[in-house]
């Protein structure tokens, strides 16, 4: 068959010059284009330029290069076929033995503020897709990599066997078509996002591996964590571990469910949450003050939990949290002195998030069986909700503190769910249960005395005036629920039978 040929064009040099020195080492004539060509000219290695394998120049600002019989003859020619073969030889077309190329960088264009339109489509990659797609498909002959990590792995085959093995060729080709599906995908978000289409006809979307974890929920199921390309930084995916075992699924998890709830306060918070639900939440003046007080709102719960802070953990805190058996602490810092009392406890995982004041608005997507379901994340807060008050009386000052924290809580809490609290803590949380009235009596069971005079959040309408009776008995004297059951004017009649205050507010937090 000749000479061996290899065809490089990259825009990740990482590593390139070394690889292609070896090629060259190993009897492979480089073929390349613009700056790769340049590149690898600069360290002395002989590069034959494209334009001299197609006889034609580059045009169109290098839009069009590689995109010629020439060279896709090359790539696509079946080595052992007589007739793809005589058709080579009639072209003047040399057979490409391996590829390497990576694309132009779309992500890292889009990643940037102040990217123009023009700017993000002239870095859609044409010909590179082209080549890494034609090799791939035919890797039965052909060589492709698309990720320097590989390049170690070629050349050792290489000068073992003078060629790679028909096993690593398809796992390159399938690597190779994984990431130009990746790359299509981003292109293609970016381009729905531009025109504002809310259901696109395909959905396509990309994740990019973080950690192979050890298991999924339970041992016997397999699992892993993958992170979304240009995702919210301010996310479990983008946290940086300082200290513990490796994360496991349930842990990623509640860790998760501990960071939505916390991003919901501005004032020093500490959030606990226990199976995906918050079995405390506690605000104060400073992040020791908040995490007693969640703490103190389920003591036994706790134990074992994972627990969440919107300001940096500090000596006192640390002390706290170092008597107590955690899986994971979730802070934007830790101060020195924290960081060396908890790095005391050898398997307590401590992560650290670059907080925002701006969320990201990401689709929450859910796995069904077949299928996919999506929407947006529930971003709704009482600054944006239509409030009405049914009752004859209205809520205190102190019983309005204490709603607005129920309120926060409760759209973070499994349907049907009621959470009862003061002004700065939780006191009592009812979760996941059939009926609103069994999620009311948990709540108000672990209140206990401490509900008198509190307040209690519901994230749907009461169907009925039970849960309502069922609370004032408790001591309950002010209600925040969304309104519009067809029965509502049983609920308002009875909360005025207690002198309660009721607050409607238009709008329910479903989590299911």
């Amino acid at each position: 068959m000749g000479i061996k040929r290899a065809l490089i064009s990259v825009s990740d040099k990482n590593g390139i010059t070394d690889f292609a020195k070896e090629l060259v080492a190993l009897g492979f004539e480089i073929i390349s284009t613009g700056g790769t060509k340049k590149a690898l000219q600069n360290e002395g290695i002989p590069v034959l330029s494209v334009s001299d394998v197609t006889r034609f120049p580059e045009i169109l600002e290098g839009r069009v290069k590689t995109l010629n019989p020439l060279i896709h003859g090359g790539l696509l020619a079946k080595h052992d076929d007589e007739a793809h073969q005589k058709q080579l030889e009639e072209h003047q077309i040399s057979p490409i033995q391996l590829v390497c190329v990576n694309l132009y960088p779309f992500q890292q264009t889009i990643e940037k503020p102040d990217v123009t339109i023009a700017d993000a489509i002239e870095n859609i990659d044409i010909g590179g897709p082209t080549m890494l797609r034609a090799s791939a498909k035919n890797h039965q002959y052909v060589t492709v990599v698309v990720d320097p990590d590989d390049y170690q792995m070629v050349i050792s085959e290489l000068k073992a066997s003078d060629e790679t093995t028909v096993e690593t060729r398809r796992k390159l080709a399938a690597k190779v078509f994984r990431h130009t599906a990746a790359y299509d995908a981003l292109i293609a978000d970016y381009m729905t996002n531009l025109v504002q289409e809310e259901t696109p006809e395909k959905l396509t979307v990309t994740y990019e591996l973080k950690q192979s974890l050890r298991y999924g929920e339970n041992p016997h199921q397999k699992a892993a964590f993958y992170k979304k390309p240009l995702g919210s930084t301010f996310s479990i995916a983008n946290a940086t571990q300082l200290h513990g075992k490796e994360l496991s699924y349930n842990n990623i998890n509640d860790a998760d469910a501990a960071l939505q709830i916390v991003k919901e306060f501005d004032e020093p918070a500490a959030v606990a949450v226990k199976h995906m639900n918050p079995c405390g939440v506690g605000t104060g003046k400073n992040i020791y003050d908040a995490f007693s007080k969640a703490f103190a709102a389920d003591p036994v719960s706790i134990f074992g939990g994972i627990i969440a802070f919107n300001k940096e953990v500090d000596e006192e805190t640390a002390r706290k949290l170092h008597e107590i058996f955690l899986e994971i602490v979730i802070a934007p810092a830790f101060s020195k002195e924290a960081l060396e009392i908890l790095t005391g406890k050898k398997n307590i995982r401590l992560l650290i998030i670059p907080f925002e004041t701006v969320n990201k608005p990401e689709f929450k997507m859910v796995t069904v069986e077949g299928g996919l379901l999506i929407q947006e994340q529930d971003r709704y807060s009482l600054e944006d909700a239509n409030m009405t008050i049914p009752t004859k009386r209205q809520p205190t000052e102190e019983e309005w503190e204490s709603l607005k924290l129920g309120w926060k809580v409760v759209k973070h809490v499994k349907s049907n769910a009621i959470v009862v609290s003061g002004a700065d803590m939780t006191l009592g949380i009812g979760a996941g249960q059939m009926n609103r009235v069994g999620s009311a009596e948990i709540a108000l069971k672990q209140a206990g005395e401490k509900a008198i005079g509190a307040g209690l959040a519901s994230d749907a309408f009461f169907p009925m005036e039970d849960t309502v009776e069922t609370a004032a008995k408790a001591g309950i004297t002010a209600i925040i629920q969304p309104g519009g059951s067809i029965r509502d004017e049983d609920s308002i009649k009875k909360a005025d039978e207690y002198g309660i205050a009721m607050v409607f507010t238009g709008v329910r937090h479903f989590k299911h």
